[in-house]
């Protein structure tokens, strides 16, 4: 066994520990736990910044991207963020225990179901370091135990905040070993990691695609993820052509690198005419480059430069558009079925029978009528904090929030019955 395989399999081995106690214990006490996590962090606030400063000179060295480098910056504003974002998981309700669907059956039995923790969660990460104490918050708050692997370009921040939040569990009774962090640098831990189905129930990875294309290769443990954001706005017949025009510009630019990000748009070809003319106009002046099929080139022209087939499978994460005109609902949603990432869609219409069409058509994360494709959040659909966003059907699909981390089993009450 080598050394990083030895470190994994005793991590491991703490965090299963770490879980039984954990599912065990009361949501108030969880709360207390969370509350005394953020005080930690804030009154630590100096050294996170110290450890930081670390990792900001290796990247300044490294040669880092200057937004690259802005996003590994712990000032007090994101400290203090970091410590609210605790407390907000805190007030949320506990999933933890709830019971549901208790339904007697003919033999006085009543069965139903309960909501549990998953139990550990591994959670790979190349973001910003406040995501360790986002994530780990979750987890405790959701009854699991957590193992944090962040990027090497944030080590030694992501190490004093995991240390910070261990060491507010501890001081509130709670097990330290519910919040790990992998305190190598090593990529041989992500393998190892991977692998430790033993120990790890779900895998959580977010980054780049390489990162979650090699978890997706690698894992011998479930994964909860979304690789790709292909996501469409489809401009119907009987849309209020103002609105699909606000709603397509707010799906495109209102932030480009985001998953939840409109990349496709779809116009029917009877409001084609009107509709392209002016919203790639606007689109234009602010600095969006549009691809387009045949018949959008047709009608808008200059500009415009031709959709190639792969542009209908890119996410582009940038300021860029593909649209095609579609003869019909029955076109777009066959170009969405072959085309979308399975992460978000949605239709811009007045007619109530084609808007429920899409709704039950649509096989996505989050399928919407007159709404903008940003609005596929946690945050937005009043989860709270969450995780991501899974385009999984199994076990939890759209944003992850605290019911993602948690799972069903099924309960019953007896009387002394006997199976005839």
């Amino acid at each position: 066994m080598t050394e990083v395989s030895a470190l994994i399999e005793k991590i491991g081995q703490q965090a299963r520990r770490a879980a039984r106690v954990m599912a065990a214990i009361d949501g108030n006490s969880r709360n207390r736990a969370l509350e005394t996590m953020a005080s930690t962090l804030l009154a630590d606030a100096k050294a996170l910044q110290e450890a930081n400063a670390k990792d900001l000179a290796a990247a300044e060295a490294n040669g880092l991207a200057p937004a690259l480098i802005d996003r590994l910056r712990l000032t007090d504003k994101v400290i203090q963020g970091m410590a609210d974002g605790v407390r907000e998981v805190a007030a949320l309700p506990d999933p933890v225990g709830e019971i549901t669907e208790m339904k007697p059956r003919p033999n006085g039995m009543m069965v139903g179901r309960m909501r549990m923790p998953l139990g550990v969660i591994g959670i790979i990460y190349e973001s910003r370091p406040n995501v360790t104490a986002d994530a780990a918050a979750l987890c405790i708050k959701s009854g699991n135990a957590v193992i944090l692997r962040g990027g090497s370009e944030a080590i030694h921040s992501n190490r004093a905040i995991a240390q910070r939040l261990s060491r507010g569990l501890q001081e509130a009774g709670l097990p330290a070993d519910a919040v790990q962090l992998i305190n190598t640098p090593d990529r041989a831990a992500v393998g190892a990691l991977l692998k430790s189905d033993q120990y790890v129930d779900v895998i959580i990875p977010r980054g780049g695609k390489g990162l979650i294309r090699r978890v997706m290769e690698e894992s011998h443990i479930p994964v909860i993820k979304h690789l790709d954001g292909i996501c469409h706005t489809y401009v119907d017949r009987f849309a209020d052509l103002a609105m699909a025009q606000a709603l397509t510009f707010n799906g495109k630019m209102q932030r480009t690198g985001v998953c939840n990000a409109t990349e496709t748009l779809l116009v029917h070809e009877a409001v084609a005419a009107e509709f392209l003319p002016v919203m790639c106009r606007q689109l234009q002046e602010a600095g969006c480059e549009l691809r387009g099929c045949e018949r959008t080139l047709a009608l808008v022209g200059e500009g415009v430069v031709p959709a190639s087939p792969e542009d209908w499978d890119t996410e582009h994460l940038a300021a860029i558009l593909s649209i095609r005109v579609v003869k019909g609902l029955d076109e777009a949603l066959s170009h969405i079925d072959t085309h979308s990432s399975r992460h978000t869609e949605t239709i811009v219409t007045r007619d109530h029978g084609r808007a429920m069409r899409f709704l039950r058509e649509v096989d996505s994360s989050a399928v919407m009528v007159n709404a903008s494709t940003r609005f596929n959040d946690g945050f937005q659909f009043g989860l709270g904090a969450e995780m991501g966003i899974s385009t999984d059907k199994l076990h939890v699909r759209g944003p992850v929030g605290l019911e993602g981390l948690t799972c069903l089993k099924y309960i019953v009450l007896g009387d002394g019955q006997l199976r005839q």
